[in-house]
């Protein structure tokens, strides 16, 4: 089913904005905005193709990347073990993200939903997910907690200078 209404990818498309989707970002999106499709397999793999396409990226562009492992392979299977070594593994390739960004870059980290793995039953959990929002020039500070992921979309859209989402309040 297609999003009910324009998407930060629809709207950086629609401004004629270079796009890259990383992982099944197409998916998720009805492949509407989702621009070049970079797929891999494992968390590693997405990881790679995240930095490619960030050397492949215009000035002014989007890339949307879905780590899909911590879901499918570890959360959904509570897999702790694998769970915790994934987000060691992930945390310490960060670092090459971060030696990338140039002066103006936002890089956002997050989560569409909790999938704690040392709950009971395969669904999704219900805790509060992090943002990371981070990049050269961007000041540390807490955004407090966000009422809706809409948020996410709100703030990039402001850093992008796309036209104003139609929910959302950016942080």
């Amino acid at each position: 089913m297609r999003p009910p209404s324009p998407t930060i990818l629809d709207e950086a498309t629609e401004a004629a904005r270079d796009v890259i989707t990383v992982g099944k970002v197409g998916d998720i999106f009805t492949h509407s905005g989702t621009g070049r499709v970079l797929k891999a397999s494992g968390n590693d793999g997405l990881f790679d193709n995240t930095m490619s396409g960030i050397a492949a990226l215009q000035d002014g562009g989007l890339l949307f990347a879905n780590f899909i492992d911590f879901d499918t392979v570890y959360g959904h299977r509570r897999d702790i073990v694998g769970y915790a070594t994934a987000l060691e593994r992930f945390d310490a390739r960060v670092l090459e993200l971060t030696s990338v960004l140039c002066a103006g870059d936002l890089a956002v980290i997050t989560a569409d939903h909790g999938c704690d793995p040392t709950w009971s039953g395969s669904d999704h959990t219900r805790e509060q997910v992090p943002i990371l929002a981070f990049g050269p020039g961007v000041t540390p500070k807490s955004i407090g907690r966000r009422s809706t992921f809409a948020d996410v979309a709100a703030t990039v859209a402001a850093h992008l200078a796309l036209p104003e989402m139609p929910a959302g309040t950016r942080f």
